[in-house]
């Protein structure tokens, strides 16, 4: 359900950005308008980073092979780093270049209305991508404001196309203010000025891409609530004296690696512990089914903490 709703997003935002690139190519070769072609260079970008993010999602739903053996659904993260880094590198780097450009030889915006009439249809389409994407985004945050609920996102599709959409709205407001600003005040050179503000709002909008995808893809633990909630359930299993480490990791928006490390009592009987850990497993991905791998082990608190102690001293 979760990958359906992020292929929907991606796919709304894919449409939209390709429908408005080539409109927008040819208003700027017609005008001259160094904001306009800032504008297709971005929509041309966007396109294909969801193109890439459709691809991140094909490859994360591989299914676990021998070369694989956890899966591939770590390729979403590796994709969606790439797209930060296509925006920061072709989006913002040839909107601020152009700008520049247009700065140091100013020249007039010809045929002003096409520009408006490109961007007003494009900020129809864009906006409702954007929609879409805040819809879904919606879905998935629950109580939690924006924010806090962007840092807590494990699916970099859904927050990916809603940066990119929030950043394509601003930057055509801007490159709108910007062409109406150079032509009533007759200076061609705001033209240029709003085609560097897009670009440092891309080169923005990159680096926080940047710093999310980063955190997914060099490994982040499951929820504070269900790593709580694994907890709860394997202290309460009938067995178990002691809960030594827990630890989580996502290794895609819905699959969570977790590993246990359970102090049974000492008189449980052989055929007992292997029956409660296989219990403890099932009771565990019935409660979150986005745990997809559950490895269990079975030590006691005492052999726990001297493992830990002795790997401290090794370390030093």
């Amino acid at each position: 359900m979760a990958a359906s709703g992020s292929r929907k997003v991606v796919i709304a935002a894919l449409l939209g950005n390709g429908a408005i690139a080539v409109t927008k190519f040819f208003a700027a070769a017609y005008t001259g308008s160094s904001a306009m072609l800032s504008e297709a260079v971005h929509s041309v970008v966007d396109t294909g980073n969801q193109a890439l993010i459709l691809y991140g999602l094909k490859r994360a739903a591989k299914p676990a092979d021998e070369t694989h053996p956890f899966g591939y659904g770590m390729e979403l993260y590796f994709w969606s780093f790439v797209v930060a880094i296509l925006i920061f590198g072709v989006g913002a780097g040839v909107s601020i270049f152009e700008g520049i450009a247009k700065i140091r030889e100013p020249h007039p915006v010809a045929s002003v209305h096409i520009n408006y009439f490109v961007l007003a249809a494009a900020m129809v389409f864009e906006g409702g991508a954007w929609w879409v994407a805040l819809k879904e985004f919606r879905k998935r945050k629950g109580e939690f404001g924006y924010f806090a609920a962007l840092r807590r996102s494990k699916d970099p599709a859904v927050f990916t196309v809603l940066f990119e959409d929030t950043a394509a709205m601003l930057g055509l407001m801007v490159a709108m203010a910007g062409i109406a600003a150079a032509e009533f005040f007759d200076m061609p050179i705001l033209d240029g000025v709003a085609s560097v503000i897009i670009g440092i709002i891309l080169a923005v909008v990159a680096v926080l891409l940047a710093y999310e995808c980063k955190g997914l893809l060099v490994g982040e633990a499951a929820r504070q609530p269900v790593v709580r909630g694994i907890r709860d359930i394997a202290a309460a299993k009938a067995g178990v004296s002691a809960v030594n480490e827990l630890l989580t990791m996502h290794l895609g928006p819905a699959d969570i690696l977790v590993n246990l490390s359970l102090d049974f009592a000492d008189e449980l009987p052989s055929q007992d512990l292997e029956a409660a850990i296989s219990e403890l497993e099932t009771e565990i991905k019935a409660a979150f089914p986005e745990v997809r791998r559950i490895f269990i082990e079975a030590q006691s608190l005492r052999a726990h903490l001297q493992a830990i102690s002795a790997a401290g001293n090794s370390g030093e």
